[in-house]
């Protein structure tokens, strides 16, 4: 889908590369491994997985049809190696069931809005150039941003940028906003930029950049669903990974942090009994935490490309499924009881050298 778009337009750098690689090196060495992309975007990561492991096959996923056509372009020198497919990420199980593909062995989200998206003016993502207030990353369907700035009730106005801007003058932008759109449709990103400046107090205006981007990436996610849909995407890529496998998520802001930790962490966790001496079949961790937290970028990743400044990357690697098999069950490691005599771990503690996630 999409047209053809000429030079390719945005500036593309692909964040964290070579930790992305290093971290997934050895799933992409797997015999017949599968590499899904679940935000191909132009294709930076994709172009570099393919190249450097000429054994993968790469699936790569992305909403932007335009994004879509100048990755095509890109990877078409990899043949039937790329397959790439016009779906949202939490449409996984439909797309390895459409390819005949049971599982994926190595995956990528790199979450957010895309070169492509910020440096088009056209497409309505920046607050610091003026356009129509798009904001889809699909622009074949779904509503806009002009849509929810004009046609949203007030209190749900503000419930958006409170919730997914973390905006704590949300109040006050929102009456700025009803007071504008009773005049005339707000149409412009420019107009929408200097209602919330005008809104936001001096005080709070000279630290944290632009004031518009907290209210601009609220407008965003409101308008692809973003939360609600990486909330559905984490447990089916999961399911979907391969034993052995490894997946690695990059976020860039608190929300989306939040909810590829929840996903991640409950799977490295057992939900058997505590107090028996051996896991149960099926109860066992199925993942294993390959990054201690979340990895910032180093300042040279930073200085090379300033907007990995704000990356999360988090990586797990697929254990044994553990899924009942005879002979599952397995030894639970002892637990110390010294310090007091306890036996076991009370709900939120961890045991020395547990990693942080």
């Amino acid at each position: 889908m999409g047209v053809d778009m000429g030079e390719l337009r945005g500036t593309h750098v692909p964040v964290l590369l070579e930790r992305c690689l290093e971290l997934l090196a050895p799933a992409l060495r797997l015999p017949g491994a599968v590499h899904v992309d679940f935000t191909l975007g132009l294709g930076g990561h994709a172009e570099a997985v393919l190249e450097r492991f000429p054994e993968v096959t790469l699936v790569g996923l992305d909403r932007d049809t335009e994004a879509l056509t100048h990755s095509r372009h890109r990877l078409a020198k990899f043949g039937d190696r790329a397959k790439l497919v016009h779906a949202v990420y939490d449409e996984l199980p439909r797309v390895l069931d459409e390819l005949d593909l049971a599982e994926f062995h190595s995956g990528l989200f790199d979450l957010g809005v895309s070169s492509l998206q910020l440096d088009e003016a056209d497409r309505g993502f920046a607050y610091a150039q003026d356009a129509p207030l798009d904001m889809r990353m699909d622009q074949t369907s779904g509503i806009t941003a002009e849509q929810v700035v004009n046609e949203y009730e007030p209190g749900e106005l503000v419930r958006i940028l409170r919730t997914y801007g973390e905006e704590k003058f949300a109040q006050r932008i929102v009456s700025s906003i009803v007071r504008e759109r009773q005049k005339g449709r707000i149409t412009s990103t420019a107009v929408l930029s200097e209602l919330v400046k005008t809104s936001i107090p001096a005080a709070a205006r000279r630290t944290g950049g632009n004031p518009a981007k907290r209210t601009f990436q609220a407008l965003r996610i409101e308008v692809n669903g973003e939360l609600a849909t990486l909330e559905a995407a984490m447990p089916a890529a999961l399911d979907a990974l391969a034993v052995k496998g490894r997946l690695v998520v990059m976020s860039y802001q608190s929300l989306e942090d939040r909810i590829v930790k929840r996903a991640l962490t409950a799977r490295t966790r057992s939900t058997g009994p505590v107090d028996l001496p051996v896991e149960l079949p099926g109860t066992g961790p199925t993942l294993r935490l390959l990054t201690r937290g979340s990895e910032p970028p180093s300042e040279q990743e930073v200085a090379d490309n300033p907007r990995a400044a704000s990356v999360k990357l988090r990586a797990v690697e697929r254990l044994d499924r553990n899924d009942g098999t005879p002979g599952a069950a397995r030894e639970r490691p002892r637990l110390s009881t010294t310090h007091g005599g306890r036996g076991r771990l009370r709900p939120g503690e961890r045991e020395e050298g547990e990693g942080r996630a």
